[in-house]
């Protein structure tokens, strides 16, 4: 039988829309109006919030301004580490069930799409085949390149290939991987809009020039707060050999201006560029969901809030579970 407090509440949408200010203000309130014995608390679906000491360039919530609630899936892995979501999955689901067996209540925030997926939907991850992995990861970086990749995806599976990025290998080859160890599309193994347990996805809608905006004054705060500093730190740790971190947005074009290829202000251009793109991305991601409330939040003034828009949504959606159980 499920609690009211049992509902998760999912702060989702692009990045720089104010997902993680919104989670703190909701893990602080959802436990009263729920009626939950214990602390609200949060867990990251951001991927790569989950490395330690990648702090400046994923816009982590620095722990003097999380005003005690604890965080969850954050500084997890080392950069060397590759993150899979599988494992995210059986981390992230262990970290919520711990959450209401302490009579709390779980917020979750984070703009990754599968990973907000893998914690909240009813889907099973394929196997891995090492060797399968390991050819297709050499055709990437050799002479086919990750766009080559990208285009025999398109021929076996277009509407994978229409979700993945030409840039991002390290999701083509798993696409294609799954294909070949399954012999079924890759498609076939993505969520199917049901949830695993009772849960709310909220999705925070700015104009996109507004938007656009907010993303060049964050990338503009990240360059002048350290991102620099903090990716030559990083190189020790294995930064430069690592698949996954090295290559994000910020820390790809960081190492660019510490190997003198970029200037520090190309630098912050390329970064706003390209998360600007990952904005779209991530809202086309979301927009064939039915079951995502977008919230739009210019429209919010005066005695309105966002957040009350929320706690009303989530106590809505606690009540249908509670008489469903």
């Amino acid at each position: 039988m499920w609690r009211a407090s049992d509902v998760l509440c999912a702060v989702v949408g692009p990045t720089a829309s104010g997902k993680s200010d919104l989670a703190l203000e909701l893990a602080g309130i959802l436990p009263g109006a729920l009626g939950a014995s214990g602390a609200g608390e949060i867990v990251s679906a951001d991927a790569l919030q989950l490395y330690r000491g990648m702090d400046v360039g994923t816009a982590k919530t620095p722990v003097s301004e999380r005003r005690g609630i604890a965080h969850h899936q954050i500084d997890v892995l080392s950069v060397r580490d590759e993150a899979s979501v599988a494992a995210y999955q059986k981390h992230a689901r262990a970290d919520v069930a711990a959450i209401h067996e302490r009579g709390g209540l779980a917020v979750v925030a984070g703009g990754s799409g599968l990973y907000q997926r893998a914690l909240l939907d009813v889907i099973d991850f394929p196997g891995t085949d090492p060797l399968e992995r390991a050819r297709l990861e050499a055709q990437a970086q050799g002479s086919a390149g990750s766009r080559g990749l990208h285009e025999r995806l398109a021929s076996l599976d277009p509407v994978s290939a229409d979700r993945i990025d030409p840039r991002n290998s390290r999701r083509i080859v798993r696409a294609l991987e799954v294909i070949e160890v399954t012999g079924r599309p890759y498609s076939a193994s993505m969520p199917r809009h049901e949830f695993a347990s009772p849960a709310l996805m909220v999705a925070l809608r700015r104009p996109m020039d507004a938007l656009d905006e907010r993303i060049a004054v964050r990338t503009r705060a990240m360059m002048r707060g350290g991102l620099i500093e903090e990716v030559r730190s990083l190189i020790d740790e294995g930064l430069r050999e690592a698949k996954t971190a090295s290559r994000a947005t910020g820390y790809a074009q960081a190492l660019a201006v510490i190997d003198g290829e970029m200037t520090e202000e190309e630098a912050e251009e390329s970064i706003a560029l390209a998360t600007r793109q990952l904005a779209r991305r991530q809202v086309k991601w979301l927009r064939p969901d039915p079951r995502v409330f977008w919230v739009d939040v210019e429209e919010f003034t005066g005695d309105q809030s966002v957040v009350r828009r929320v706690v009303e949504l989530t106590c809505r959606e606690a009540e249908r579970a509670v008489g469903r159980s």
